[in-house]
């Protein structure tokens, strides 16, 4: 049968106020560029005439700006979940003009599948290639484009041509069944695929818009002092690991968060003689990911996009015959599958906004209340990981803030799932410690040494038990910081170390 064609403003003008539209992509990669603009224009023509138009988002992750920035900006959101990286999205998210679900990366697309959202009323989904019986080859990010678009009343392909139709055999992309009869996962290896070239839908219900479209892949900060530190760090830690005899000595696959930190971190893993080549179980495969692949130390990078920078991108178009027996992009409930994850023994490294001083971690909130991006996939690793690993600087805004604090003020990660702190000062390994045992190699290992003696002061004057906590102090440095612009400005409430 013939596919339906239509213009983006057209294809935008189905769309209806209220409704349920799923996305495609991950991170920037793989999302829609231009129909997401149109019914932002859509809201602001309806809004101008006193109408209601927001409609409820559901992607991958994050997205570009084309996609979470114009419909932010024209007030077109309700809903949003599982994850976001926009500026005016944040905004928006922090005065309550959106209604933002922070959700682990991995159970979007299930949670869609139970039912808990609604139906899925549009998919919107970005592709490279569609044929007249239904295939969708999507572009550089999968996300939950299998699901949205098998739920979907009306599925909108943006055919992109400025990705390759030759990209097609680089994406593994299976659904897996529902409880009661949930399978298995059969990755046993980090290169095995268990599903098909494609995303397979019923024809009748795909509409194409045609666009010619760039990715918006901005590249990361360079590695400074501080992040070519943390590399350092993590570098010798696994190191002394494999010496040790608590890894093995052919090394294990690695999951690396998003940002210059991890770019830094598999810099410097790379440049190490002592590290053997190694693979890559991640969610985002970024620029370092590629050019370790090429100077073959990483062997094999499976993930659910290529989030890089457009020259890095446009590197591996011109390069596809290289690149595509070396890479493998799922879905995110494969590529974050913690089934997967603790049978392949990845190593899951994320960043944290802080820790404290017992090893919780904050990844989502500044000062408790202000959502940066969310959780992402940190904790579908994390729980599950072989070892789990949280790196951050010691200290931000010139020294004003200090990630490391009595307790942090919003927690997504448990002390209980966390086995490794880095800083550029150096490595806290809280495995098999008690509270104050875990508290001293924290301070001792990665504080700043600013902070060093408040956080020492705080342990002090804290009541005596399994866990040494001051509900009166355990916020003082937060305290600090929101009153004079610097926690090292504390002032103790009351002390209690009855």
């Amino acid at each position: 049968m013939a596919l339906k064609f239509m213009s983006a403003e057209e294809a935008a003008a189905l769309i209806n106020h209220n409704d349920n539209v799923g996305f495609s992509g991950f991170t920037h990669a793989g999302c829609p560029k231009v129909v997401p603009g149109f019914i932002a224009k859509r809201a602001e023509e309806e809004h101008a005439k006193g109408n209601p138009f927001k409609i409820n988002v559901f992607t991958g992750a994050s997205t570009g700006d084309k996609l979470d920035g114009v419909l932010t900006r024209a007030d077109a959101i309700n809903f949003r979940a599982p994850y976001q990286t926009n500026k005016s999205m944040r905004e928006a998210i922090n005065n309550d003009a959106v209604k933002f679900c922070d959700l682990h990366l991995s159970t979007m697309a299930q949670d869609i599948r139970y039912g808990f959202y609604g139906n899925i009323d549009y998919a919107i989904i970005e592709a490279c290639d569609v044929t007249e019986d239904g295939e969708i080859v999507p572009t550089c990010g999968v996300g939950i484009s299998p699901t949205v678009s098998r739920l979907a009343k009306k599925v909108i392909v943006e055919l992109n041509a400025w990705n390759p139709k030759e990209l097609r055999g680089i994406h593994d992309i299976p659904e897996p069944m529902d409880p009661p009869r949930r399978q298995d996962i059969p990755v046993y290896a980090v290169r095995d695929r268990v599903g098909n070239s494609h995303i397979k839908i019923d024809p009748e219900k795909i509409i194409v818009v045609k666009t010619n479209e760039p990715n918006e892949g901005s590249g990361f900060a360079p590695v400074d002092e501080v992040t070519a530190k943390i590399g350092e760090n993590v570098a010798n830690f696994f190191i002394k690991e494999m010496a040790e005899g608590r890894m093995p000595k052919t090394f294990l696959p690695v999951q690396s968060g998003v940002g210059n930190i991890a770019n830094a971190v598999l810099a410097a893993m790379g440049d190490s003689k002592e590290i053997p080549d190694f693979d890559v179980y991640t969610e985002v495969i970024q620029d370092a990911v590629i050019g370790l692949m090429e100077s073959g130390r990483v062997k094999f990078a499976s993930g659910c996009s290529l989030t890089v920078s457009n020259p890095c991108i446009e590197h591996i178009y011109q390069n596809l015959d290289f690149f595509k027996d070396k890479i493998i992009l799922r879905p995110s409930e494969y590529s974050n599958n913690p089934e997967v994850v603790r049978r392949l023994g990845v190593i899951a490294i994320n960043t944290a906004i802080e820790a404290d001083i017992y090893g919780n971690i904050n990844s989502t909130h500044v000062m408790g209340t202000k959502m940066m991006n969310g959780i992402g996939g940190s904790g579908d690793f994390t729980r599950s990981a072989y070892v789990s690993i949280f790196v951050t600087p010691s200290v931000a805004k010139d020294g004003k803030i200090s990630s490391i604090v009595p307790l942090v003020a919003h927690e997504d990660h448990s002390e209980h799932s966390v086995k490794i702190i880095v800083t550029e000062y150096g490595v806290a390994d809280l495995r098999g410690k008690c509270p104050q045992e875990r508290a001293q190699e924290i301070i001792n290992k990665c504080a700043h040494p600013d902070y060093r003696p408040l956080l020492q002061e705080y342990i002090k004057n804290a009541p005596k038990g399994h866990t040494r906590f001051d509900m009166y102090n355990a916020f003082a440095f937060h305290e600090a910081f929101m009153e004079t612009g610097d926690m090292k400005n504390v002032k103790w409430r009351k002390p209690n170390n009855a």
